[in-house]
């Protein structure tokens, strides 16, 4: 026989848990949306999820541009602590150069259990031909370093000085703030289609993308999300090898004027159409509650900029409609530009 207590239950809380994640191959401009929801938002808590380094996120505010690959993109909004959750790869180096480009010591921490990339396992990823050549893999060494992981004979967080400093308990400062009812943005990082269980295997990430897996990798039960953005790119691109079943030819990218390269590797990125039945597809498996579409300005350069809906094209109206026929889900945010303020934000109306 249970006896009912007076203890706060998930339905006492205010909804403040939003958990931002890729809907197609990566690259769909998530820091972008990170950053717009937390200047919005005013999280007092932004945790990265994700795989480890082998991610770029890309924020650009005015004409400075910022490319992140350790650090949550969600920076930016400068009130807010920066966790990376226990699921999260840390090279080290790369944490230590951001950190300090960023001006972000103080306000920056690292779950004590992430996982550690070491010179060997960059050295192993760059050196397999499997990886490198077939897969396409970025050589950031996170492959190496997860199965190291799983074999229980990876270094900790914890086991490294230089790292003292940064330590916490993610899952306890990230809950007790939704508890508390503050705004909490988790950020994944990669996309839904090199997912290691729902992407196009084995040219895939190193573990599963989706946003169950973001939550997890921070500590946060699924009773603890209130929101899923899902964000897709009107143009989807992919990086590496791989199946791409909307790819469309260099001839038909440089007629669109659509050139991108990666963050990480500065590959020049494959370009496609949109995919209405991954979209679908993705939107289920994530639990999406909004959509974000990035990218509308390729559709139609009339809308570089725009900032009103009323201001969108007919071209760009209907596209937006179909996806979200697809998608069967509302899109709440559309950017219409790299820079930050190049945004419609129609979160209030649903």
């Amino acid at each position: 026989m249970f006896i009912r207590v007076n203890h706060p239950t998930v339905y006492d809380r205010i909804m403040t848990c939003t958990v931002i994640v890729g809907g197609f191959f990566g690259d769909e401009g998530k820091g972008k949306i990170v950053a717009h929801i937390a200047h919005a938002d005013e999280p007092t808590i932004i945790a990265r999820g994700g795989v480890g380094p082998n991610a770029g996120h890309t924020v650009q505010v005015g004409e400075k541009e910022y490319g992140v690959r350790m650090v949550p993109s969600g920076f930016v909004y400068p009130d807010a602590r920066l966790c990376i959750g226990a699921g999260v790869l840390v090279d080290p180096r790369v944490l230590a150069r951001e950190v300090d480009v960023l001006g972000v010591k103080g306000r920056i921490f690292v779950d004590r259990r992430c996982g550690i990339i070491e010179e060997k396992h960059i050295a192993a990823d760059k050196a397999s031909v499997h990886l490198s050549q077939k897969i396409g893999s970025t050589g950031t060494g996170c492959g190496p370093a997860n199965a190291d992981r799983v074999m229980r004979v990876g270094r900790l967080a914890q086991d490294l000085p230089e790292l003292k400093e940064y330590l916490i308990d993610v899952p306890v400062e990230v809950n007790t703030a939704i508890d508390n009812d503050e705004v909490v943005l988790l950020e994944g990082t990669q996309g839904f289609g090199i997912s290691l269980y729902y992407g196009s295997y084995p040219y895939v990430t190193s573990k599963d993308t989706s946003a169950s897996q973001i939550a997890a990798d921070i500590g946060v039960g699924p009773t603890g999300i209130d929101d899923v953005v899902v964000v897709f790119k009107a143009y989807p691109t992919r990086v590496g090898e791989g199946p791409f079943s909307t790819e469309m030819s260099h001839e038909q990218s440089g007629e669109l004027g659509i050139q991108e390269f990666g963050t990480v590797t500065h590959r020049e990125r494959r370009i496609g159409c949109w995919d209405g039945k991954m979209a679908r597809y993705s939107a289920m498996i994530n639990g999406c509650t909004q959509v974000a579409i990035t990218g509308i300005d390729k559709v139609d350069k009339a809308c570089f900029g725009v900032t009103d809906y009323e201001k969108l094209t007919p071209k760009a109206l209907d596209f937006l409609r179909a996806a979200e026929d697809d998608i069967n889900r509302p899109i709440t945010l559309i950017s219409t530009g790299p820079e930050l303020s190049q945004i419609i934000d129609l979160r209030d109306e649903f």
